[in-house]
C-alpha cells in the first residue's frame, strides 16, 4: 500500500498505524498551512487528563502560506515547557527513562522551520520504535488524489476527522480518567516500549 500523509509534530497513533502498515510513504509538503491541526501540535496524557502541546509559529501577512515555509516562533521557550509536560506525564511510565536521552535533543536544538522539526521528530521516533520509515515528499499539491496510486491519509492531520478506536493499553493515569484514545505515539512508546511497534501493525484505521 502506498500512502499520502502530512508530517506532524510527534505524530498521533493513527499516523504511525498508517505508516507501520504501508509499503511506501509520501509526505505532503506543498499544502497550505492550516491552524488547529496536528501540523504543529500533539496530545499527551497528563496528570490532569488530555493535554495539548502546541508549537507557536510566526504569523505572516499572507493569507495563504505553505506549511514548508512556516517558521517557529522562538520568542517563547516552548521547548522547555513541552519537555516539562512530558516529564510530568510520563516520568512514572515504564519506558520514559529508557527513551529520554533519545528525545531530549529535540528540546535542546533550535529549529527555524516547522517542517524540519517534524521530520527530525519522525526520525527519532522511528529509531525508538525500531521501524524503518523510508519516504518521499510531494513536489506539487493535488487536491484530488489518484486512488489507484495512493491511499489518502492526509485527513489524519485533523484529529476531528479521525474516528479510529484503538485497543486499550495501560496508561499512567488510566485509574483516574480511563483510557484516552489516539494520543501522540509517545504515549504508546513510553507505556509499551518494544511492544509498541507490534501494536501499531495490528490496529485498524477509520477515515471519515
Amino acid at each position: 500500500m502506498e500512502i499520502l500523509l502530512h508530517p506532524t509534530y510527534f505524530p498521533s497513533i493513527s499516523h504511525f498505524v498508517a505508516m507501520a502498515q504501508s509499503e511506501n510513504i509520501t509526505f505532503e509538503i506543498e499544502d497550505n498551512f492550516q491552524k488547529q491541526t496536528n501540523r504543529n501540535r500533539t496530545y499527551i496524557y497528563s496528570p490532569n487528563g488530555i493535554q495539548l502541546l502546541n508549537i507557536p509559529v510566526k504569523h505572516s501577512k499572507e493569507s495563504h502560506q505553505k506549511t514548508k515555509d512556516i517558521r517557529i516562533e522562538s520568542d517563547f521557550d516552548w521547548q522547555k515547557q513541552h519537555f516539562k509536560s512530558l516529564e510530568a506525564a510520563y516520568r512514572n511510565s515504564p519506558f520514559f527513562e529508557f527513551f529520554e536521552d533519545d528525545i531530549r535533543p529535540l528540546f535542546e536544538k533550535k529549529y527555524d522551520f516547522l517542517l524540519d522539526l517534524n521530520f527530525e521528530t519522525l526520525a527519532i521516533l522511528s529509531k525508538c520504535l525500531r521501524m524503518k520509515i523510508a519516504y518521499e515528499t510531494t513536489t506539487e499539491y493535488f487536491h484530488d488524489v489518484d486512488t489507484a496510486i495512493f491511499t489518502d491519509f492526509r485527513a489524519l492531520v485533523n484529529g476531528k476527522k479521525d474516528l479510529s478506536l484503538f485497543e486499550n493499553y495501560t496508561q499512567v493515569f488510566d485509574d483516574k480518567y480511563g483510557f484516552i484514545n489516539n494520543l501522540s505515539v509517545l504515549d504508546l512508546l513510553f507505556n509499551e516500549g518494544k511492544y509498541a511497534a507490534k501494536y501499531l501493525k495490528t490496529q485498524k484505521l477509520i477515515i471519515k
